[in-house]
């Protein structure tokens, strides 16, 4: 496993992306997976940097871990924000116009829709997320 801690603002998403990227190329991760994983990476730490901390600026661990037995790749969010499961936010009605539907939430329901799995947990006062992709 290997990990970035960073300052959870907007400014560094660049960098956590290419720490992620460093990883994934390393594997000779397809180009497919690798950009469905920067998706995600950009709006579950954007979410992070804009809320987690209330206007506050706190940090923000990302860690990448790679199982070689089914090339399932994970990455793990960890910051001491508010506490807060993306996983039980309702999804949206995607049947919808754009006109009808609530703001917001369609970013995470992107996510759940493209990682193989999700994980969240909120443990010695972190929220600790995780996904999961098949490279």
């Amino acid at each position: 496993m290997t990990e970035l801690t960073v300052q959870a603002i907007v400014d560094n998403l660049p960098k956590v992306t290419e720490f992620i990227d460093a990883q994934l190329e390393a594997l000779d991760c397809a180009m497919r997976p690798q950009m469905q994983i920067d998706v995600a990476i950009d709006e579950l730490f954007a979410n992070i940097a804009r809320y987690a901390y209330g206007g506050e600026t706190g940090e923000a661990t990302v860690r990448f871990d790679f199982d070689p037995a089914d090339r399932m790749a994970s990455v793990t969010f960890v910051d001491s924000g508010v506490p807060f499961d993306p996983l039980k936010k309702v999804d949206p009605d995607v049947t919808l116009s754009a006109e009808q539907r609530e703001i917001g939430g369609l970013g995470i329901f992107l996510v759940k829709k493209t990682m193989d799995n999700m994980t969240y947990r909120y443990e010695d006062g972190k929220n600790v997320l995780t996904i999961y992709k098949h490279i």
